[in-house]
């Protein structure tokens, strides 16, 4: 870790000095444009020197009015003797009885209203630097003031300014070396957490090799995540997470469905619905996403809308007797018979098999009534008197309406209500 703490202070002196040498660069003999800085923001000792330097802002040098705090900080590695002279102007220029401290005093009050005023902008100054953006709009700084210079007419200074930029390669591939060297000091740290918390890595893993429950799975995960393993460890504690959610909640679709099962198709109510109970115990991470409360409250209004009595009678009776029965009672057309007898087995174990057969009941029965409509429109087609052939047409419709109305789950239906308008157009004519 020290290794990474000096890489990261060499890697942090070379971008001030390289920032330092294009920042002062663009104060050139001429203002660059995008660089300047408020009075405000000055440090507290520029601003001292400032007032104390000359009573009037017009002495000021041009490139001390508009250099950023960058190339303040350089000039004294590169100018001494120039700090010397202006040392010694400002002892000569200050008047004896001015206070400095008022100048002073002012630029923590005026900061403390700019961090109100601003918080926004105070947190963008402590975001890290985004390199994407950092380097493009320095170079773009760097461009528009080159081009300045040489819309001014100063062509000899722009050629110089830009020939500076392009000379800093060598200072680029210092900091691509440097940041080399931090991501195998990084790297060599991650491989050390890794080994570290290999144990219990190995334990996630194992677990959802064999789909362990989700809600294991998160409690091991969360406990290396509270370790601060580091960030590849942290993503990878939560993506094993995620794998355990999708797994277990596959495995619960399916068990949801096994459960509706007994209780739609086999009338198995009470142990579906303590099924329901146990498995809402075991699956509280998926109680919104499948709604498990609602499938409870559903298989408990099927036990209330089954008739008891007849769950009681086939206690005693067998259900796949009175089964064949019904078949019987269909194809003899005793339709009212084989409803009573379907509806009193859908509270059997054969609910399904009753459910389906009671759909062929109302087929058939359906069947029979449009065959008999046919009939009586054959007979009204016949029929030369008005009066009589409106009666017959009347007729042939009753026995559709018999059908739409004793038995709706019929998969006849829509071919019934066709018959029905096609017949009362006819009648219409």
């Amino acid at each position: 870790m020290n290794k990474i703490a000096k890489n990261v202070k060499k890697f942090q002196g070379a971008a001030a000095l390289a920032a330092a040498t294009l920042l002062s660069a663009c104060a050139g003999g001429t203002p660059a444009v995008s660089t300047e800085v408020p009075a405000q923001n000055y440090p507290e000792n520029n601003r001292t020197e400032i007032s104390e330097g000359t009573s009037n802002p017009q002495e000021i040098p041009v490139a001390q009015q508009n250099a950023p705090e960058a190339s303040q900080v350089a000039a004294p590695a590169t100018k001494p003797a120039e700090n010397q002279q202006a040392t010694s102007r400002k002892e000569v220029a200050q008047p004896e009885t001015q206070p400095v401290a008022k100048t002073v005093e002012t630029v923590p009050c005026e900061s403390r209203n700019n961090e109100q005023a601003a918080p926004a902008a105070l947190e963008e100054q402590t975001a890290p630097p985004d390199p994407y953006q950092a380097f493009p709009a320095l170079a773009n700084q760097i461009f528009l003031h080159a081009d300045t210079l040489y819309k001014q007419g100063k062509v000899d200074d722009a050629v110089a300014y830009l020939q500076r930029f392009r000379i800093i390669k060598p200072l680029w591939n210092q900091w691509e070396m440097t940041a080399d060297s931090l991501l195998q000091e990084f790297g060599k740290t991650n491989a050390e957490l890794a080994k570290q918390f290999e144990p219990l890595v190995m334990q996630i893993i194992n677990m959802n090799r064999v789909q362990t429950a989700y809600s294991m799975v998160a409690e091991t995960a969360d406990s290396l995540i509270s370790l601060a393993p580091g960030d590849s460890l942290v993503q990878f504690a939560k993506d094993q997470k995620r794998v355990a959610y999708e797994n277990t909640l596959k495995r619960a679709q399916k068990e949801m469905t096994t459960i509706k099962t007994m209780a739609e198709q086999r009338a198995q109510f009470a142990e579906a619905e303590q099924r329901a109970l146990d498995f809402q115990l075991r699956h509280r991470d998926f109680e919104e996403q499948l709604k498990i409360q609602a499938m409870i409250d559903y298989i408990r209004s099927l036990a209330q809308a089954t008739d008891s009595e007849a769950a009681k009678y086939w206690e005693k009776n067998d259900p796949a007797e009175a089964m064949k029965k019904a078949d019987e009672l269909i194809a003899a057309k005793k339709y009212d018979q084989a409803k009573e007898l379907l509806n009193k087995l859908k509270a059997s174990n054969l609910r399904k098999e009753a459910m389906d057969k009671y759909i062929v009941l109302a087929d058939a029965y359906c069947n029979a009534q449009r065959k008999e409509t046919s009939q009586l429109f054959a007979k009204a087609q016949k029929q030369k008197d008005a009066a009589k052939k409106k009666d017959l047409m009347k007729s042939a419709i009753a026995p559709l309406d018999k059908c739409l109305g004793e038995y709706p789950e019929s998969t006849l239906n829509q071919k019934v209500l066709d018959n029905k308008n096609f017949l009362e157009k006819e009648m219409a004519k």
